[in-house]
């Protein structure tokens, strides 16, 4: 059966900031209506320009608040006990990969093997600049970054040799379990350094925002014949959608259609489908009180 995602903001001014408790309040919500997964999204310092961001208006000023994503799914992990931790995405060259192996492996052992680590570049030169970085070498970055990670998390001691980072002898404790591989999901359009990517050290991908139907039929295509292509079986894929809310005449969230454009897209290949708490209602306690009856519909579709 397909999973269900709530993406919950972490910034701004709605449940940020001072409404911080309020935040922890819409999680253990969010769990206890069943949804399997909340995301948090990632900005580390934000410059005055936004022209970058491709998607429409961005949704905050530059001086907002942006509640570091790890540190939010810790707590959250201290009011919950079931549901899935995610980040969606967070810039994962900033923190640089022993940093990150190191916090994502801490989270995973505290959470009780509940972290999705969703990772992607960004779009803002600024966030680079501050942290010492080139934004031009952001791809080779990130992949220096999950190399990182997966080597630390796969054994000890821990060697990486590769053009941007070398070490060996390292130990990095705590890991994950023998049996355990924290999920890495890839965002991005599948160029080809994306592609390999992901099939060199992910395990789901995070279509950009606006991907179509078709866009998503394309990609998963692709990246199952990749996946074979390297050994790995393309059942293990994991796909991300986005459930585009559907409102009756009256402005209520049409649960049935709403629900109905998620099973289109799983008949495509995807596995898991994303909706944002503000898509539900503007008001955080509005769309939380949406949340069981959203859930219901969606499980009664796929029983």
């Amino acid at each position: 059966m397909p999973t269900l995602s709530l993406n919950v903001p972490n910034f701004g001014t709605l449940l940020a900031a001072d409404r911080f408790g309020h935040l922890l309040d819409i999680c253990s919500a969010a769990e206890d209506a069943g949804v399997d997964r909340l995301l948090m999204t990632d900005h580390v310092v934000m410059g005055p320009d936004t022209d970058a961001y491709t998607w429409g208006p961005f949704p905050t000023d530059p001086d907002a608040a942006w509640l570091e994503p790890m540190t939010v799914l810790a707590m959250v992990a201290g009011r919950t006990r079931r549901i899935r931790l995610g980040t969606g995405i967070v810039i994962a060259a900033l923190r640089g990969g022993a940093m990150l192996a190191k916090t994502g492996a801490t989270l995973d052992l505290l959470s009780n093997g509940r972290l999705d680590l969703g990772v992607g570049t960004g779009w803002q030169a600024k966030e680079y600049e501050a942290v010492g970085l080139d934004f031009t070498r952001r791809g080779p970055l990130l992949d220096d970054t999950l190399a990182v990670c997966r080597a630390l998390w796969d054994g000890a001691p821990a060697a990486v040799d590769r053009p941007g980072i070398t070490f060996d002898d390292v130990y990095c404790s705590p890991r994950p379990a023998p049996d355990r591989r924290i999920p890495i999901w890839v965002s991005g359009t599948l160029s080809r350094p994306v592609v390999r990517r992901l099939v060199t050290w992910g395990d789901g991908w995070i279509p950009i925002m606006g991907a179509t139907n078709d866009d998503l039929a394309a990609g998963i295509e692709q990246l199952h014949k990749a996946f074979a292509e390297a050994g790995r079986d393309p059942a293990e894929l994991q796909t991300r959608g986005r459930l585009s809310v559907a409102r009756t005449a009256g402005g209520n969230v049409d649960l049935d259609e709403t629900v109905a454009n998620a099973v289109a897209q799983t008949e495509l290949g995807v596995t898991d489908v994303v909706v944002a708490l503000q898509a539900l209602d503007p008001d955080p306690d509005v769309a939380a009180a949406i949340l069981p009856d959203l859930v219901r519909t969606f499980r009664a579709a796929f029983a």
